[in-house]
């Protein structure tokens, strides 16, 4: 169900912005025909930013489709605290397709350019927080999406049941664009009609990052019942989790008296392996049972039998979405709801300034996918969740969602790095690996 949404913004809203956060610096206007990288002199190329930070020449640019725009501009949050954002807009009716794009396997994160490059992109911005290889919980999986990620419609890895997420569509050829707090809901039936919770899609049986699963989960550091989302760790000793051919690779080694049924590509059970672990049949998928869960597959997952697997996007009382979604990409907070700033997104991100990325919706269902340059003194200082939303609202957008920021924040146009990704304050400029992208490809 579309969201009430709140009166369009007029088109001198980004002076109110420069009036509540004290004045703007440059601003380049929005190109909706043709890029906006900024003009040089008659006879010389423009300069943008590389890949190693620095300007480089560039080729003049050439017609966009109608209906996308890319726009790059730096505010000023106060004295000495620039803030440069680079902003990629899709109107409903667009020449173009936004989809979700992982790379070659789940298993594996890769750059944004790299993503872009192999879809065919024009543009494209990271997208999920996923099981980064310097985090305190690594599963050995750098790709794996942490929350809700889908594309083509199938579930690739479960929410973090009521975190808001971007959800896209088609409908009469026209893009339809949400943010929505969402939940999944995993089902097994067997062809004896037994039936059973799936916990979770393409992850380590047993081990929830950020927690909010189906039930069960106790936080690893207090052996506690955890119920929603959390910041850490949770551990389930009972799960059932699939795994689909777009994992890409072996499923994880089990443990003694895991069990995982092996299912060819039309569904029907091939074989039991115990302990879990190893190739996928071609196009094949497997379910991969822990605890009770491998009981229940020994019991009821029968070789030549084809059980009903499903995995749903509802909304979190477990309801059906009344529209369908394509893409999904899970965010860790509402930034904006109806056009008013989301009070709790600073206890979920903390106060500090930092970079970010948004998916973000206008009232007339336009998607605006916004990098928030950080960690560089005098050039762009980041935002804080606060200003974050005053960012976007001075855009038009009456509902946001923060996406995986830091160094992962991305925005890559005609193959090209267009934003300043950094590791740590006044660090280098550098792409770093992530498990997916939020793509616009050209129709």
């Amino acid at each position: 169900m579309a969201s009430r949404r709140a009166p369009g913004w007029p088109a001198a809203v980004p002076l109110a912005l420069c009036l509540i956060l004290a004045g703007c610096t440059t601003s380049a206007p929005v190109h909706r025909a043709r890029s906006n990288v900024p003009t040089a002199a008659p006879g010389s190329a423009a300069p943008s930013p590389d890949s190693s930070g620095s300007t480089a020449p560039s080729t003049a640019a050439s017609a966009l489709p109608v209906g996308f725009a890319y726009q790059q501009f730096t505010r000023s949050l106060g004295p000495g605290a620039p803030v440069r954002l680079t902003v990629l807009s899709v109107a409903p009716d667009a020449g173009v397709r936004v989809i979700g794009v992982h790379g070659s396997s789940m298993t594996k994160a890769e750059t944004v350019r790299s993503l872009a490059r192999r879809a065919g992109a024009l543009a494209a911005i990271n997208g999920t927080y996923f099981d980064i290889r310097t985090g305190h919980h690594h599963s050995g999986y750098e790709g794996d999406p942490i929350g809700l990620y889908a594309e083509k419609g199938t579930v690739l890895s479960e929410a973090l049941d009521g975190r808001p997420a971007l959800l896209l569509g088609y409908a009469g050829g026209r893009l339809r664009t949400r943010v929505a707090e969402v939940s999944t809901v995993g089902r097994l039936r067997a062809a004896d009609g037994a039936l059973r919770e799936l916990d979770g899609v393409g992850r380590l049986p047993g081990r929830i990052l950020g927690c909010g699963g189906v039930g069960g989960d106790r936080l690893v550091t207090t052996g506690r019942f955890q119920a929603g989302p959390h910041d850490g760790l949770c551990i389930d000793a009972d799960e059932v989790v699939s795994f689909g051919p777009q994992w890409g690779g072996d499923t994880p080694p089990g443990g003694p008296g895991s069990v995982e049924a092996l299912l060819s590509a039309e569904g029907e059970v091939l074989a039991l392996r115990t302990p879990a672990g190893g190739p996928l049949s071609r196009g094949g998928s497997s379910l991969y049972g822990i605890g009770s869960g491998a009981a229940w597959l020994r019991a009821h997952a029968v070789p030549g039998t084809r059980p009903v697997v499903s995995e749903r996007i509802t909304d979190p009382a477990g309801r059906a979405l009344l529209t369908p979604v394509e893409t999904a990409v899970g965010g860790s907070a509402r930034l904006l709801r109806d056009g008013v700033p989301d009070p709790d997104a600073t206890r979920f991100l903390g106060p500090g300034r930092a970079a970010r990325t948004v998916a973000a919706v206008r009232a007339d269902g336009t998607l605006l996918l916004i990098a928030v340059d950080g960690r560089s003194r005098g050039h762009s200082v980041g935002a804080t969740p606060a200003e974050t939303a005053a960012l976007v609202r001075s855009l038009g957008a009456v509902d946001a969602v923060n996406l995986d920021g830091g160094g992962s924040s991305t925005v890559v146009f005609r193959n090209r790095l267009r934003n300043s990704p950094r590791e740590a304050a006044d660090g280098v400029v550098r792409e770093r690996p992530v498990a997916d992208a939020i793509a616009i490809l050209p129709e």
